[in-house]
């Protein structure tokens, strides 16, 4: 009798277990919503779905393969290093000219970056929303140059400044 206590009690946990999640599980019309409300994985343009104030309402974010570096200039020496990666919001469809054009706006970009850089765009205080929203500005207007209007913002992912 004392062996089979422990497993009458074991048999018992699980019924009373399975019983719980069937009472307190979520009904279908429940799962129906929350099924709708998930956000579809991203694909390797990352399309994502965009509701409001838009025209189509659909984008896709192409990434830069690589991240830039910038060399912060002072007296004649590098004084800094400014490393940055960059994404394009862009029109659906527009992946496979992006990227047999990538190069080219790379180089394009990297003069928008060391021009901002000479003129002082990463000094001081070099994250404050204007002087980021000058340089996404100067770089979307090169990334329209290549690809048109087919490009609605240039976005910053990440930035960083290294003194040297």
């Amino acid at each position: 009798m004392g062996k089979l206590l422990p497993i009458v009690l074991l048999i018992a946990g699980l019924a009373v277990g399975v019983g719980v999640r069937l009472v307190l599980a979520p009904s279908d019309k429940a799962k129906e919503p929350a099924e709708a409300a998930q956000i579809p994985k991203a694909d390797k343009t990352n399309k994502s779905k965009k509701g409001k104030g838009d025209d189509s309402g659909v984008h896709e974010y192409l990434k830069l393969t690589k991240q830039f570096v910038i060399p912060v200039v002072a007296e004649d020496e590098i004084s800094a290093l400014v490393t940055m990666s960059l994404s394009l919001e862009v029109r659906p469809g527009i992946a496979e000219a992006f990227y047999e054009i990538e190069p080219k706006l790379r180089d394009r970009f990297l003069q928008v970056l060391f021009d901002h850089a000479n003129i002082g765009g990463f000094d001081g205080a070099f994250t404050r929303s204007d002087n980021l929203g000058a340089l996404r500005k100067a770089l979307l207007e090169v990334a329209r140059k290549d690809l048109g209007q087919d490009v609605s913002k240039v976005l910053i992912m990440s930035v960083s400044r290294q003194d040297t």
